[in-house]
């Protein structure tokens, strides 16, 4: 049995289509099932409630081989560390209570950059408590996902500008959702692996004012970066409802990919993922600019 915390996020459920596509039994924790996809509801058993909560977790969990880790992101959280720990104390407890084989977690790439890096601090620290439980585990270490930037959608399609807090002309590490999620049902549905070890993730890396010209290039018109410094950045976030907790540690994250969070996993890492950024621009952005 394979279980799926967050199947109806942007990762998850991608996770959840192909492992039904091959036939694997999943088990999924729902706070909403009827949010599922119809198959969904129709072929994978579903544990109603949060993944933070250890009731829910013990029926997951049970007679389950191989789970899914990711914690849900909550932008009015008012304690960044307690978010990610709160949800990963109760699931490490049930991982051994339950005899879980394996776990595949999504995090960050950047575990030994060795310094504060906002978001990604607490990512890390969710590696450390699960990998002290002894369970077979695979990190999976994300940079900067191509998916962030459909947030910006409608600046992209009526200013022509996309805005971030990183550095121009600094080369950043991308990755599109569906290479994590391929990565991750893969591992799943494996069960010939031991041990722990972290699985860097990475489509291309290219600067801000380079994703600038390759979207101008792909929607054929111009489309400019506009780069924020960390407290305006860190307003915005707020205007948009953020605690400052979470807006802090968003500002934080930029300042650590400008200083090179991910450059030592970069090297590490083997063959880049499938997607390219024009191809994602292509396949994914350029669709939704157009709804």
């Amino acid at each position: 049995m394979i279980v799926l915390t967050a199947p109806t996020g942007r990762i998850g459920h991608q996770v959840l289509d192909t492992l039904l596509d091959s036939g694997q039994p999943v088990r999924v924790i729902a706070r909403d099932p009827s949010r599922l996809a119809p198959r969904a509801r129709e072929r994978a058993e579903a544990v109603r409630g949060s993944h933070r909560d250890p009731a829910v977790l013990a029926e997951a969990f049970a007679g389950a081989d191989s789970v899914l880790w990711l914690v849900p992101p909550d932008p009015r959280a008012e304690d960044i560390d307690e978010h990610y720990l709160g949800f990963t104390r109760p699931a490490c407890e049930a991982f051994k209570a339950q005899g879980v084989r394996r776990v595949v977690g999504v995090t960050s790439l950047g575990r030994a950059h060795g310094k504060h890096a906002g978001l990604l601090s607490p990512a890390f620290a969710m590696d450390d408590m699960i990998e002290r439980t002894g369970v077979n585990y695979r990190a999976l270490a994300m940079p900067f996902f191509m998916e962030n930037l459909l947030n910006q959608a409608e600046a992209i399609r009526s200013q022509g500008v996309f805005s971030l807090a990183n550095t121009a002309d600094r080369p950043l590490a991308t990755v599109a959702t569906r290479d994590i999620a391929a990565t991750a049902a893969a591992l799943l549905a494996d069960g010939s692996w031991s041990g722990q070890g972290t699985v860097p993730v990475i489509g291309d890396t290219l600067s801000p004012h380079d994703m600038a010209r390759v979207l101008s290039e792909v929607l054929a018109r111009p489309i400019r970066f506009q780069q924020v410094g960390g407290e305006p950045y860190k307003a915005t976030m707020k205007r948009y409802g953020m605690s400052d907790a979470w807006a802090q540690g968003l500002a934080d994250m930029a300042d650590a990919q400008n200083e090179g969070v991910y450059d030592a996993g970069q090297k590490a890492a083997g063959s880049a993922a499938p997607t390219g950024f024009r191809q994602w621009c292509q396949e994914v952005l350029k669709p939704a600019l157009a709804t």
